[in-house]
């Protein structure tokens, strides 16, 4: 990865492992160092690439006129530390448009060099929103000029060269991060453009859903919340929900429930459906809400205007907070997504790990690990919504009050079975191991 900026702090140590190697990009010339350093509780080795020209700035991702170079550097670079060190990769994994050009990289510029005759490579897209797109002109700092054959043609006449496409176009598989996901991407209503390449190459497109980490991301030991509970113990569940009221500054009501939203407030993440529908369930409905994010102003200055218009129910705190994210999330009694599209998404599945049901629209990710609750069978997790309107975030989030109840004797058992239901879950990493082994080893050579 990039040694950026923040990377760069007094308690890490890295040692240096190339002093000096130079590329030369469209007629820039590049001199990079690479440095390595142990992740802690990790035996993986992590190289950093030291470039400060390119990756010595403020934040990760930019709109800086170079951004299309910075990750072209990027790419090289891995497939240079493999040759430095007589690293044979098996795999290459790349994820996204910033390490798309490797598939095609190895297929032309590396294809002389032995190491990497048995290198297959698989590309993981986490967002088809980012394809890194950028002027023809480009295509000289990939240092693919001789190869601009294989971009594909009419884009490069058109003016224009589409990072992602290309790794799509030479991946030997790929994979992203829900199997809803994996279909929606192959329609022109997700596919951004892409749906007819995906459709193309849907024999090697696999859907794999995201894990998250139990270790952290867990009531019973989690070291940011006040009071642990399981779902065998739940008392500590209501101990979080007066404590994070008490810190919202706003009353504490056993009965009362508390929609929890943690999230970046953008478009994609549905919250202009909230706008006409969360005022109306405030003022005819007995619900407290809590809100922490930041994002498009737009969104900001509703959910500030909504705590200004609504002081007893709504708490709304702009930014991010690692220790309140957690908080909200032990502390809710259910937690709002209402996202237009979510490829994977990873709050459903902390507030299912918390006994907090979520509220969603049925897409990507979503779709994949929420289940309506059925309280006669005792199945299911949560509340989902299939259409993308005010109607149905309306319906979704009235199918979860009513399921509330008095919050109060057998609507209370009833919940509790709820929150059961989602904390067994298996939601981790090592959930999903094998089936990324099942595609590395479909793309090995001899199978």
């Amino acid at each position: 990865m990039p040694m950026y900026a923040r990377v760069q702090t007094p308690d890490r140590k890295f040692e240096t492992v190339i002093r000096e190697a130079v590329l030369v990009l469209g007629g820039t010339r590049i001199v990079f160092s690479v440095h390595e350093a142990t992740l802690p509780d990790s035996k993986v080795p992590v190289y950093f690439v030291r470039c400060s020209g390119l990756y010595d700035r403020e934040g990760i991702y930019t709109s800086d006129h170079d951004e299309h170079l910075r990750f072209a550097v990027l790419s090289w670079a891995s497939l240079v530390i493999c040759q430095r060190l007589g690293f044979r990769p098996d795999i290459v994994h790349a994820n996204d448009w910033q390490t798309s050009l490797i598939p095609l990289l190895l297929k032309t510029m590396f294809a002389w060099d032995r190491i990497f005759a048995a290198t297959r490579t698989v590309l993981t897209i986490h967002n088809i929103g980012h394809q890194g797109t950028f002027g023809g002109s480009a295509i000289a700092d990939t240092g693919l000029s001789d190869a601009a054959h294989h971009f594909h043609q009419d884009q490069l006449r058109e003016g224009r060269i589409n990072y992602l496409l290309t790794g799509i176009l030479y991946a030997n598989a790929i994979t992203t991060v829900s199997p809803t996901y994996a279909r929606e991407i192959q329609t022109p209503e997700h596919g951004v453009g892409l749906d007819a390449f995906l459709r193309q190459r849907s024999e090697i497109l696999f859907g794999i859903l995201n894990g998250i980490d139990e270790g952290e991301w867990s009531p019973d030991t989690d070291a940011h919340i006040p009071h642990r509970y399981s779902a065998e113990e739940l008392e500590g569940k209501e101990k979080n929900k007066q404590e994070l009221l008490e810190g919202a500054g706003l009353r504490y009501i056993p009965r009362v429930p508390i929609i929890g939203i943690v999230s970046r407030l953008a478009w994609q993440k549905g919250f202009d459906l909230c706008m006409s529908v969360l005022p109306r369930v405030l003022a005819k409905r007995q619900v407290q809400l809590v809100v922490l994010g930041t994002g498009e102003p737009q969104y900001e200055r509703f959910f500030a205007s909504l705590a200004f218009q609504f002081p007893k129910q709504v708490a709304y705190k702009r930014g991010f907070s690692e220790p309140l994210a957690h908080l909200i999330e032990a502390g809710a009694d259910m937690f709002l997504m209402p996202s237009r599209y979510e490829p994977c998404g990873l709050n459903q599945m902390y507030s299912l790990r918390y006994g907090t049901p979520p509220i969603v629209h049925r897409t990507g990710g979503l779709a994949d690990t929420v289940t309506p609750f059925d309280a006669a069978r005792k199945t299911g997790n949560g509340f989902l919504f299939d259409h993308f309107d005010e109607g149905g975030l309306g319906f979704g989030i009235s199918q979860a009050l009513a399921t509330w109840g008095s919050g109060e004797g057998e609507d209370r058992e009833r919940w509790r079975t709820l929150q059961k239901n989602g904390m067994r879950a298996r939601l981790g990493w090592d959930e999903r191991v094998t089936a990324y082994e099942m595609v590395y080893r479909m793309i090995a050579p001899g199978r």
